[in-house]
C-alpha cells in the first residue's frame, strides 16, 4: 500500500476511535455562558416509532385528520387545524366546477396490506445489527419507510406494488451507533438509506428498483435529543432525527425559537432539512437552513466529516459543510447539527392584503423585496388559489382571505375588484410591538401604490395556517380519481411573470392534447429575495379519460418543467433533485459540476453504501480499486 494511502487509513481509523471523545470535547471546549444548559434533553416525539399508529399509512399527515365527502357535503374532520370539525358548504361547488367528479361513488380507500416482499437481509447481518440498535423486518415497518410523498410513491403505496422496499429498519439513538451501522454496512456491502420524516417529494428516499444488495432503512427518529443549549451565544446542538414540531415546541418552552417552518414541518426532520437544503415560510427573519446551520456532524463510509471548530464563519477553502447540505442522503448520515436560535418574538401579527390582479400583487412583492421590507412571511396567491381558499370557507368566513361582508362589499363594489381576477397576499410579522406596527404601516403604504387594500389580521392567519391543510387535499383527490401534485422553482424577478404565464399555458396545452377537460393549474409566490422569488405551481386533473393517470401526470409535469427551465427558472428552489428531477441535474450544474459531485462520492462513499441513486448518482459504479476505509 502506498505510504500516503496508509496514512489516510490510519487517520480515518483514529478519527473513528476518538469520535466519542470529540463529542465530549465539543461540550467541554465551549465557553459556558450564564444560563447555559448542558443537560441532554431527551425529547418525547409526538410521532411514535410505529408511525402507522398516528399517521395515515397510505397518504399525508395524521390519520384522524382528513377531508371527507358525505351526503353531498364536505368537511374536514379532526381538531388539529383551524378548519377541523367544520362543514365546508362551498367546497363541492368548487370541486365540480374544476373536476366534475361523481361523488355518488364510494371513495377508493386502500386496505392495509397483509403481504410484503420477503426480507433479503442475511441472518448473520441482522444479528450483528441487533447488537447495535433496535431492528425490525416487519413488512409494514419496511413498507412505510420505502417511500416519500410523490404522486408515484402514493400510487405504488396504495397498490402495494413497490418493486423494492427496505429489507430491514434500524433505529439508532446516537451518533456512535450510526458509526457502527455504517461500519457494518461497509464490511458486508449492504445499502443504507437514511430515513427521517418521509416527506420527500423528489423520490429521494424511494428504494432503487434494481438494487440487488440488501437495503437497510436507517430511521433517525430515535436520535431526537437536544444535546445542549447555549443561551448566551444563541446556539443549540441537536440530534438530526428530531421532528420540526418537536424541536420548536421544546425551544418555545424555554423562550426560544428556531423559526424554520417548511410546509412539512409537522413531520419532517432537522436532518432532512439539511440533506435537502430546505427553506421555511419564515425565512425572511430566520433564514433558510444553510443560514441557520453553524456546524454539522456527518457519518460517511470513509470517516466522520465535521469542522474542528465551531465559529460563525471560516475562510478555509471550499466549505465542505455545503457538500453535506443538499446531498440527499447519498454521501452519509447527518447525525448532529448546531443551529442558531432566537428569543421568542414579543409580538406575532398576521395580516392580509387584497390586490386587483396577479400583476399588481407581484409588483407589490417585488417592491417590498427591493426595499428589503419583507416581514417573516409574505406570500401571494393567484386568483385560482384565492378561489380554492373560498371553497374552504366555513359559515363564518368569506374568500381565500376570509373577508367579512363589509370588506367584501368594499373590495368588490366600491374598489371595483373583479372576484375572478383579484389576488391576495398573506403576511406574518414578528418583533417588538412598536416595530411590528411600524412595519405593517409601511407595507400598507407600499400596497396602496399598487392598488392593494388591507384584508385583515384574522384572514392572514387563516391563509397562513391553511398551508398545513392543503397537503391533505391530494388524498381526497385520489379517492375520487383525481391526481394532483405541486412543483416549485426559483426565478429572477424580471422573468417571473412570463414564466408563470408560459408554464400555465403549457399545462393547458398539454391537457388539451390529451383530451383532458377538467383540470386546475394555479400558482403562488412563496419566498422573495433581492434577485428573485420562489413560485409554487399546483396542478390536478380528472383521470376518467386516462388509462395510466400517474404516467400522464408525470408527462405533463415534465413538459411544465421544461417550460420553467426555458423561461429562466431553476430545477428546484427547495424540494431538491432526488430521482424525479435528475435528468436536468447536469444541465443545471454543468458537466464539471457533475464530475465534482461524483468525485465527492468516490472520496466519501467509494463502495456506494448510500446507493439512493439521486442527482447524478444513478450512473455511479463503485470503484473496486478504492475500498472503504472503515
Amino acid at each position: 500500500m502506498p505510504a500516503n494511502a496508509a496514512t489516510e487509513k490510519n487517520i480515518a481509523n483514529r478519527k473513528f476511535h476518538s469520535d466519542s471523545m470529540k463529542s465530549l470535547n465539543d461540550n467541554n471546549n465551549r465557553k459556558k455562558g450564564v444560563g447555559d444548559s448542558d443537560t441532554i434533553i431527551k425529547v418525547k416525539s409526538v410521532i411514535p416509532r410505529k408511525r402507522q399508529e398516528l399517521l395515515k399509512w397510505y397518504g399525508w399527515g395524521y390519520k384522524d385528520s382528513m377531508f371527507k365527502l358525505q351526503d353531498g357535503k364536505a368537511m374536514f374532520i379532526g381538531d388539529r387545524y383551524l378548519i377541523g370539525g367544520k362543514c365546508l358548504p362551498h367546497f363541492m361547488t368548487w370541486v365540480n366546477e374544476n373536476f366534475n367528479i361523481d361523488i355518488t361513488k364510494p371513495p377508493k380507500i386502500p386496505p392495509l396490506p397483509t403481504s410484503f416482499t420477503e426480507s433479503r437481509l442475511p441472518g448473520n447481518i441482522r444479528v450483528e445489527l441487533e447488537k447495535i440498535a433496535l431492528v425490525s423486518v416487519d413488512g409494514l415497518d419496511r413498507l412505510i419507510r420505502a417511500h416519500g410523498q410523490t404522486l408515484k410513491d402514493m400510487s405504488l403505496l396504495r397498490s402495494n406494488s413497490f418493486k423494492r422496499i427496505p429489507d430491514a429498519v434500524i433505529w439508532p439513538e446516537s451518533h456512535e451507533q450510526v458509526v457502527q451501522i455504517v461500519q457494518c454496512a461497509s464490511r458486508h456491502r449492504f445499502v443504507v438509506i437514511p430515513f427521517g420524516g418521509g416527506t420527500s417529494v423528489s423520490g429521494s428516499v424511494t428504494c432503487p428498483a434494481d438494487e440487488d444488495r440488501p437495503i437497510v432503512a436507517l430511521d433517525t427518529s430515535d436520535m431526537n435529543s437536544i444535546l445542549w443549549i447555549d443561551k448566551e451565544q444563541l446556539l443549540a446542538r441537536v440530534q438530526a432525527g428530531i421532528v420540526g414540531q418537536d424541536l420548536e415546541r421544546e425551544m418555545r418552552s424555554r423562550g426560544f425559537t428556531v423559526g424554520h417552518e417548511p410546509d412539512s414541518y409537522e413531520f419532517s426532520t432537522l436532518g432532512g432539512w439539511v440533506a435537502t437544503r430546505a427553506s421555511g415560510m419564515k425565512k425572511n427573519t430566520y433564514g433558510n437552513i444553510e443560514e441557520l446551520v453553524v456546524h454539522t456532524k456527518t457519518v460517511t463510509p470513509t470517516g466522520v466529516m465535521e469542522k474542528s471548530c465551531r465559529v460563525p464563519r471560516i475562510s478555509c477553502g471550499p466549505d465542505w459543510e455545503h457538500v453535506v447540505m443538499g446531498s440527499e442522503g447519498c454521501l452519509g448520515v447527518v447525525t448532529e447539527v448546531t443551529l442558531k436560535i432566537r428569543p421568542l418574538p414579543e409580538v406575532v401579527r398576521y395580516g392580509s392584503l387584497v390586490f386587483p390582479d396577479w400583476e399588481a400583487g407581484f409588483e407589490f412583492e417585488r417592491e417590498v423585496a427591493r426595499l428589503r421590507l419583507q416581514p417573516s412571511s409574505i406570500r401571494l396567491m393567484d386568483n385560482e388559489q384565492f378561489r380554492f381558499g373560498r371553497a374552504l370557507k366555513t359559515e363564518t368566513s368569506w374568500g381565500g382571505v376570509l373577508l367579512d361582508g363589509l370588506k367584501r362589499f368594499y373590495v368588490t363594489r366600491i374598489r371595483g375588484f373583479d372576484a375572478e381576477r383579484l389576488c391576495v397576499v398573506t403576511l406574518l410579522l414578528e418583533g417588538g410591538g412598536g416595530e411590528v406596527a411600524a412595519h405593517e404601516r409601511r407595507l400598507n403604504a407600499v400596497a396602496a401604490k399598487y392598488g392593494g387594500v388591507p384584508g385583515g389580521a384574522a384572514n392572514g392567519e387563516v391563509g397562513y395556517t391553511l398551508t398545513f391543510v392543503i397537503a391533505y387535499i391530494r388524498d381526497l383527490a385520489l379517492e375520487y380519481d383525481i391526481v394532483a401534485e405541486s412543483f416549485e422553482t426559483s426565478v429572477p424577478w424580471g422573468r417571473t411573470l412570463a414564466l408563470c404565464r408560459r408554464t400555465k399555458q403549457r399545462v393547458r396545452d398539454e391537457c388539451a392534447r390529451r383530451g383532458i377537460t377538467h383540470f386546475l393549474i394555479s400558482c403562488r409566490l412563496t419566498q422573495t429575495y433581492d434577485a428573485g422569488c420562489c413560485i409554487y405551481f399546483y396542478f390536478g386533473f380528472n383521470t376518467s379519460s386516462c388509462e395510466d393517470a400517474v404516467r400522464v401526470y408525470e408527462e405533463i409535469e415534465h413538459a411544465a418543467r421544461e417550460e420553467i427551465l426555458a423561461s429562466g427558472g431553476s430545477i428546484s428552489h427547495h424540494h431538491g433533485v432526488g430521482k424525479l428531477r435528475k435528468e436536468w441535474y447536469e444541465q443545471t450544474v454543468s458537466e464539471p459540476g457533475r464530475r465534482l459531485l461524483l468525485a465527492a462520492k468516490k472520496a466519501l462513499d467509494p463502495d456506494n453504501i448510500f446507493a439512493l441513486g439521486n442527482m447524478a448518482f444513478g450512473e455511479y459504479t463503485p470503484d473496486e480499486t478504492l475500498k472503504s476505509k472503515l
